[in-house]
C-alpha cells in the first residue's frame, strides 16, 4: 500500500463510520422526547379525570334520624328531655355532630339538637346548596319538622355564620345566639395549615383528596387545636365521608358571607341576647378580633385563656357551663 494514501483512506473510513452515529443519537433523543411527552399527556389526562370525578362526587344521607328535605336530607341527633329549653348546636367547616360530644354532659337537662350541616357528617352531599343562607334555611326547616318553636342557637366557627344567617331569617325561631370562635371579618383570618392550603389548590387539592389518609386529615386539623387533645376517630371518619366539593363549596360560601358584611354588623341590629366565646390562642382567627363583637349591643364576650380554636374539646367544662347558663337565661318563659 502506498504510504501517501493511507491517511486519506483512514479519514474516509472515519467519516463513514461517524456518519451513521449522529442520526442514531438524534433518533434516541427524539424517542425519549416522545416518551416523555406521552407520559406527561397521560398524566394530564389522569389528573383531569380525577379532578372531574372528585368534583362531581355526591352521597346520600345516613344515620339514625334523618330529616327529609328537598335538595338534601339532613342528619340530626337529639339529646335530653324534649320538653326542656332547646339549644341547637351547629358545627364548623369539616365538622359534624361529634364535635359537640365533650359539652353534652353540661347540657344534659336541656333539649340539645345537633345538626349535621349539608355536606357534612351523616347529611347528604349533593352538587349544590352550600351557601350560608341556604344552610340556614335548611336548619330552620329541620327545626320546624322537629317541632322546635324557639331555641338558643350555638355555632362554632363557620357554624356561627350559619347561626347568624338563621337569626337574620327567623326572628320567630331564634331566641338567642352563641358564637364560638367565629371569625367576625375576613381579614381576621390567620391562615390554615399547609395541608389545608394544599387541599384548596386546584388539581393538587383534588389529587390529595383522592389520596387522603388519616395522617393527612390530622395535619389539616392541626390549626383547629392549641392544647393537646385526643381527636376521636369518629371526627376523622366524618371528614373522610365528605366529598371534596362539599368541603370547598362550604368554605367558599363562608368567605362570601363574610365579604358581604361582617358578622358583628349583621347581629348589631337584631337585638338578640348574644354570647361570644373565643380562645385566646386561636390559631385560625386573630383572638383580638373577638372585640369586634362589642359592636353588638349587650353582647357578652368570654375569652378562654390558653384555649385555641375549638373550646368544646380544649376546655369542655368551661365551654359547657357557659352554654348551659346562657341557654337557661335566654330560654322562652
Amino acid at each position: 500500500m502506498d504510504e501517501t494514501t493511507t491517511p486519506q483512506d483512514q479519514r474516509t473510513h472515519s467519516r463513514a463510520d461517524a456518519a451513521p452515529r449522529a442520526p442514531r443519537r438524534w433518533r434516541a433523543r427524539s424517542r425519549r422526547r416522545r416518551i416523555t411527552l406521552l407520559a406527561v399527556g397521560v398524566l394530564a389526562v389522569l389528573l383531569a379525570l380525577n379532578t372531574a370525578s372528585v368534583l362531581t362526587e355526591t352521597a346520600e344521607a345516613s344515620g339514625e334520624q334523618i330529616v327529609r328535605l328537598p335538595g338534601g336530607d339532613i342528619h340530626v341527633v337529639q339529646d335530653g328531655p324534649p320538653g326542656a329549653p332547646t339549644v341547637v348546636l351547629l358545627h364548623g367547616l369539616g365538622g359534624s355532630t361529634a364535635w359537640w360530644d365533650p359539652v353534652l354532659p353540661a347540657l344534659r337537662d336541656l333539649h340539645a339538637v345537633r345538626v349535621d350541616l349539608l355536606g357534612h357528617g351523616g347529611s347528604a352531599k349533593p352538587a349544590d346548596g352550600y351557601g350560608i343562607a341556604e344552610q340556614a334555611r335548611r336548619v330552620g326547616a329541620v327545626l320546624d319538622q322537629l317541632g322546635v318553636r324557639r331555641a338558643t342557637v350555638v355555632g362554632h366557627s363557620t357554624g356561627g355564620a350559619v347561626a347568624t344567617s338563621l337569626a337574620e331569617q327567623r326572628r320567630d325561631l331564634v331566641a338567642a345566639i352563641a358564637l364560638i370562635d367565629t371569625g367576625p371579618r375576613l381579614d381576621a383570618f390567620r391562615g390554615d395549615s399547609f395541608a389545608g392550603r394544599l387541599l384548596t389548590t386546584p388539581v393538587v387539592g383534588e389529587l390529595l383528596w383522592r389520596l387522603r389518609t388519616e395522617g393527612t386529615i390530622r395535619d389539616a386539623l392541626s390549626t383547629a387545636f392549641t392544647r393537646e387533645v385526643r381527636i376521636p376517630d369518629q371526627m376523622i371518619t366524618d371528614i373522610r365521608g365528605m366529598t371534596y366539593h362539599s368541603l370547598t363549596a362550604t368554605d367558599e360560601a363562608s368567605t362570601a358571607y363574610l365579604k358581604e358584611q361582617p358578622i358583628p354588623d349583621r347581629l348589631a341590629g337584631l337585638g338578640l341576647p348574644t354570647l361570644v366565646i373565643f380562645g385566646s390562642q386561636d390559631r385560625r382567627w386573630q383572638p383580638s378580633s373577638a372585640q369586634d363583637y362589642r359592636r353588638v349591643p349587650h353582647a357578652r364576650i368570654e375569652i378562654l385563656d390558653g384555649v385555641g380554636h375549638t373550646p368544646m374539646f380544649e376546655d369542655p367544662d368551661t365551654t359547657g357551663a357557659l352554654l348551659h347558663s346562657f341557654s337557661l337565661e335566654t330560654a322562652p318563659r
